[in-house]
């Protein structure tokens, strides 16, 4: 069985993320330019605003200007929640065009690693590297175990490191992330 995600570091946030494919790779796709688990809240947030559902159907059909209404209520689901909402809208329309509203569809059984990152490489809003985080995530902490996932995820799929929120499973290991962040940053600047 899969560990208790404790990414969002909010037990209400961190209980949606575990129940819901769609909650874990919407907080993905917010995760940039803000905390990790201001990130990871997002889903939540909307997930609360839509009446305690999180339907990838209900929201690729929402009236635009409407659902981003919803993402940049106060507290906003990012701090660009007027693009982010879009964002969210453009990936929950393309994952009902691509894969019949199943999100799961993505990484199903059967697939090699390489096939799941190319199709998270695929979405809206996912590049190589949070594609390779993503994958790592459905690693280690879903159990989802495509066929050299750990290669197809590079670093990111390392045992034991702690370099991303696929390596977040408490308050510790998010401080130990945030220090590798910082030490990278700071030799990418030297």
């Amino acid at each position: 069985m899969a560990p208790k995600l404790c990414i969002a570091q909010d037990p209400e946030a961190d209980a949606l993320l575990e129940e819901s494919p769609l909650a874990l790779l919407l907080g993905m796709l917010l995760d940039q330019q803000i905390q990790m688990e201001i990130a990871f809240k997002g889903p939540f947030k909307l997930y609360t605003r839509l009446g305690n559902r999180l339907d990838v159907r209900e929201i690729a059909e929402y009236d635009e200007e409407a659902f981003v209404e919803l993402a940049v209520t106060p507290p906003a689901i990012h701090r660009y929640g007027g693009s982010m909402g879009r964002r969210v809208r453009v990936l929950c329309q393309f994952i009902v065009s691509e894969y019949d509203g199943d999100v799961t569809r993505i990484w199903e059984k059967g697939l090699s690693a390489a096939e799941v990152l190319k199709r998270l490489k695929g979405l809206p809003g996912f590049g190589e590297q949070k594609a390779k985080i993503f994958l790592a995530l459905l690693g280690k902490q879903r159990g989802v175990r495509p066929r050299g996932w750990r290669e197809a995820a590079g670093d990111y799929g390392l045992d034991g490191s702690r370099r991303s929120v696929a390596d977040v499973t408490d308050a510790e290991s998010l401080a130990e992330v945030r220090a590798f962040k910082k030490e990278a940053k700071a030799k990418a600047k030297a």
